[in-house]
Order: structure tokens, then C-alpha cells, then sequence
């Protein structure tokens, strides 16, 4: 009720009415009515048809229907006799719900609220919608007023399919109007203009691995949900992003020559289809994938590019896309550690790797640990850096924590993709509480462009319930667990325990809060070395 409240701008935060009372009867979203500044509690309702019978008034021309067409909207299926007794029902429940004068008999005709100036906000939605369209002003206050699809609670109703293809017809043509490409993207995962206008935009800003990106998008969902390819306009955009320098630098900071990098693709035991790369020279290192990661953009970006650097001047590294993330298949529901092992088998495997030094890097530590207990005779040592033996549900200690953490999948899911960073700031300073505004703009860049906002909802789901104590103490190659003591994500206490956990392993803390370590930070190159001197060592 809270929303429908600072929707209607009708109470305070105290609970005490807002000097400004609003009617309201509020659809897109939700369903609500406002009544002298309070909301209508649900449980006064009593019946659903007197709810329904509010709805269809409220959607009618000044509110107003003829009894038949009430009767043929909420009742199509019984013969007069039997439904004007139900519509009397449904009259008497309402007016108990809104008061004796909420719903009038004019003759044969039903009338809503007859006394009262009410504001619709559907109503209000399509006036100014329309009016935007024609006159091509107003648009992001048209777009202000859509707060969601028209009756989402009864979207199996016949009676409301008409008024509600309308309305996100309308919704849709105001945003591309209004060049909202991301927005029509996760309203209609299948718009292919959208994408092609999105593509278009990363290459004009020279984001080859964005554009990229967008194109493996929209080839998997136009793949899965209507059996086709892109069409002519999606392939010439991604040929233009593809005659771009493959790796854009934006500080200056990376030497001329780049290794070669070759993606390949597999796919897993469920038919997910994984992007990899193997890149460098030296002794074999799989790096074990973690969240957010992009095969391409990666080397842009400045969160990794020092991390790529220093791995691939030394080793011949395997890396990969996770499922659900950057070149690799995104459509898929399947997030669960079981998955991420097998991800993880079937990328060494097709890279023809079989003995091998894993690093894993946060949840890719837990996946490393797994893999390393199943398959011993493969993984030659083992380098952890901010992993965890729990996930963040099962760590939780109170009921506050535990509360927190089931409330960041939501939060992923109500802001990943949007243009407004506001809700992926949530993450980034939680990953990165000391970088810079530009180190959080790109953190921030890097969550919309590596995953949509479903799956990482579904990555947080799944890091929380992840547990391997048991696969810990099964380790038997030489382990060296890397953690900074300021990282809140996982705590310090993580780190220690995942390395008392692994027989004979060793455990370093370096000095520090962001999980993911900077090129900047003092800690950076005693990390580097650590890890190279433990490599060395164990052969």
C-alpha cells in the first residue's frame, strides 16, 4: 500500500492525510483506489466482482456503462437473469468498499463516483500520450505517468486484453519516439529496432565490444522466441562494430600491442552456448568465470584490463563467459553452482586443457574449490582471491541481514537495465566503496552491458545460497587464498575461513575495501607478485 500512497501523493510519511487530498483509482501496475487522501484498504472489498465492476467504470467514457455492458463485460458467459442479480451483488460490495454514493443508478446506467472530480491515471496516461505523439513535446512527462502494464492482477481477463494492448501500444510508441532504446528493450526483448538502434549508438560512441554485445542479445532471443536470425539492418550495424579497434582504451594506459584473442564458442551438458578465449603464453591458467565479465569489453575497461595484462604476459590463460552473462548464452535459468562446475568442465575440455593452475575470483573461487575436490587430477594449485565458504543468505546472522539479502535481487531486477544508475550505485559501492566517479560510471556501465536486469537477479539468488564447506576440506592441490581486509563483499571472516577450510593452503591479507582490486591500489602489485612466486613455486 505504501506505493499506491506516494503514488497518489495522498498521505504523509507519518500516516497523517497530505494537505492536498487526490481520487484517484490508480491501474497501471497496480489497482488501487484513493478516496479523501487514504487508500482503500483491499480487505473492504469483499468481493472481487465489486472490484472488478469499479475497474470497468473507471475505464468506461466519464465513467459510465449500461448495465448490458457491464453485464456482458464481467459476466459474457450467463444469461441476463442470472447476472443481474451478481451485478446487484457487486453494486452493494462496492459501495461498501467506497461508500453509499460510490457507485449511482442513472436509469439503466451505471455510474462511478458521480459526486467526485477523480483523476484515472490510465485516463491521464492516454491523454497525455496522445498528445505528445501529435505534438512531439511533453514526451518524458507522458512516459512519467506510465508506471507499469494496465491490470497486471487481471491480465486474464478478456474484458481488459483490448484497452491494455492499447495502452503499451501507446507506451512503446512514446519511447521510441523518445529514443528510450533500453527501455523497449526490456519491455520487448524481441524489438529488433530497439536493438539495432542500441548497436548503433555503441558504435557511433567507438564501444565495439557493446555493440557487440547487443547483437549476441538479440540473436539469442530472436533464436529462442521466434526461430529466426537478425535481419539485414541488425548484421550491417555489427559489421560496422566489427571493422572498429577491438580494444578501445580509455585512459591511455595499455601498451601498443595487445594479444591476439580468439573467441570460441561451446556448449554445456543443458545446450547453453558459453563464449572462451584463450589468450598469452606461458604455463596453462583457467581463470574461473565470475559476475560480470564480457570477453571483449573486458580489455576496455579499466576495472580489468590491469587484471587481463598481468595474467596474460605471464600465462596462457583460458577465460570464459558464465551463462547468462557478456558472449555467452543469456538465455537460460538455470543458476546454480551445479551449472557454473559444469560450465567450467565443458570450457576446459573444448580448450583442449588438461592440466591446469584455476583462479577464481569471488563466486568464481567457490566454483574453482568444487571443481578442483571433483576433478584432482586436473588442477595442478589452486589461487583464490575475495572468495567465500557461504553465500550471503546462508551467512546472514539475524533476521536483518537475511532480509538485506534477499532484498538485492530485487533490487537488481528493478533498475540493471535502466539508464538511471541509481539502483546499480546500490553494487557499485558495495564492490567498490574507494573508487573514483569514473572507476563507479564504468563499474556502473559494466553491470548494464555484461547481463540483463532477470539474470542478475537470478546470479544474486544464486550466490547467496552457495556452500562449500564440505568441497573445501576435499581439496588436495596447493592453494594460496588471497583476501583484502576491507571488503564487505564477502568479509574478511570469509577469506579466513575458506583458507582454514583447504589442507595445507595459504592465506594472504592485503591492505584495502574494494573487492575488485584497482591497477591504483598500493596492494595490486604485492597481489601479483604473491600469486607468481606461489605459481612458481609449486611448478
Amino acid at each position: 500500500m505504501t506505493d499506491d500512497i506516494d503514488r497518489a501523493a495522498a498521505v504523509a510519511a507519518d500516516g497523517a492525510p497530505a494537505l492536498r487530498s487526490v481520487d484517484q483509482v490508480i491501474m497501471l501496475g497496480t489497482f488501487s483506489v484513493v478516496l479523501d487522501g487514504r487508500v482503500v484498504d483491499r480487505s473492504q472489498w469483499g468481493r472481487r466482482s465489486a472490484a472488478n465492476l469499479v475497474k470497468a467504470l473507471a475505464l468506461a467514457p466519464d465513467r459510465r456503462l449500461h448495465r448490458e455492458q457491464v453485464i456482458e463485460m464481467l459476466w459474457p458467459d450467463l444469461p441476463l437473469i442470472d447476472a443481474a442479480p451478481r451485478l446487484h451483488k457487486a453494486v452493494h460490495f462496492a459501495r461498501r468498499a467506497l461508500g453509499a454514493d460510490a457507485v449511482a443508478w442513472m436509469g439503466d446506467t451505471l455510474c462511478l463516483l458521480p459526486s467526485r472530480e477523480v483523476e484515472v491515471d490510465v485516463v491521464r496516461f492516454e491523454s497525455a500520450a496522445r498528445a505528445a505523439l501529435h505534438t512531439g513535446v511533453g514526451i518524458d512527462d507522458a512516459l512519467g505517468i506510465f508506471t507499469g502494464e494496465l491490470l497486471p492482477e487481471d491480465r486474464y481477463e478478456s474484458w481488459t486484453d483490448a484497452r491494455r494492448n492499447s495502452v503499451a501500444h501507446l507506451h512503446r510508441q512514446l519511447m521510441r519516439v523518445g529514443g528510450r532504446w533500453l527501455q523497449l528493450v526490456a519491455a520487448d526483448p524481441t524489438d529488433e529496432q530497439a536493438h539495432v538502434a542500441l548497436m548503433r549508438a555503441h558504435v557511433e560512441r567507438g564501444d565495439r565490444a557493446a555493440a557487440l554485445s547487443q547483437y549476441e542479445q538479440l540473436a539469442a532471443v530472436l533464436a529462442e522466441e521466434l526461430g529466426v536470425e537478425p535481419g539485414d539492418d541488425a548484421v550491417a550495424v555489427r559489421q560496422a562494430a566489427l571493422a572498429l579497434p577491438p580494444h578501445r582504451v580509455r585512459d591511455g594506459a595499455t601498451p601498443a600491442v595487445l594479444p591476439t584473442q580468439d573467441v570460441r564458442f561451446c556448449h554445456a551438458s543443458d545446450s547453453v552456448r558459453l563464449a572462451y578465449a584463450v589468450e598469452g603464453s606461458g604455463p596453462p591458467l583457467v581463470k574461473a568465470a565470475n559476475w560480470l565479465s564480457h570477453l571483449e569489453y573486458d580489455w576496455e575497461s579499466m576495472l580489468w584490463r590491469h587484471w587481463l595484462l598481468a595474467l596474460t604476459s605471464r600465462y596462457r590463460v583460458l577465460r570464459y563467459d558464465e551463462r547468462g552473462c557478456g558472449l555467452s548464452d543469456w538465455d537460460t535459468t538455470s543458476f546454480t553452482i551445479e551449472a557454473w562446475i559444469d560450465d567450467l568442465a565443458t570450457v576446459v575440455d573444448a580448450a583442449g586443457y588438461e592440466r591446469f593452475a584455476l583462479l577464481g575470483v569471488s563466486q568464481g573461487a567457490a566454483v574453482a574449490v568444487e571443481y578442483a575436490a571433483r576433478h584432482p587430477e586436473r588442477v595442478s594449485a589452486l589461487v583464490l582471491y575475495g572468495g567465500y565458504v557461504h553465500g550471503h543468505v546462508i551467512r546472514a546472522r539475524n533476521d536483518e541481514e537475511l532480509r538485506i539479502a534477499r532484498l538485492m535481487p530485487e533490487l537488481a531486477e528493478l533498475g540493471w537495465g535502466s539508464d538511471e544508475p541509481t539502483f546499480r550505485q546500490v553494487f557499485t559501492a558495495r564492490f567498490m566503496p574507494e573508487g573514483t566517479r569514473e572507476q563507479w560510471d564504468e563499474f556502473n556501465d559494466l553491470q548494464r552491458l555484461t547481463t540483463s536486469p532477470t539474470n542478475a537477479a537470478r546470479f544474486i539468488r544464486g550466490f547467496g545460497v552457495i556452500d562449500v564447506a564440505d568441497a573445501a576440506q576435499r581439496v588436495a592441490c596447493p592453494t594460496l587464498v588471497v583476501h583484502v581486509r576491507g571488503d564487505l563483499a564477502p568479509p574478511l571472516a570469509e577469506g579466513r575461513l575458506l583458507a582454514s577450510m583447504i589442507p595445507g593452503s595459504r592465506f594472504v591479507s592485503l591492505e584495502g575495501h574494494n573487492h575488485l582490486m584497482l591497477a591504483t591500489e598500493p596492494a595490486w602489485p604485492r597481489f601479483v607478485d604473491e600469486m607468481d612466486r606461489f605459481l612458481a613455486e609449486v611448478g
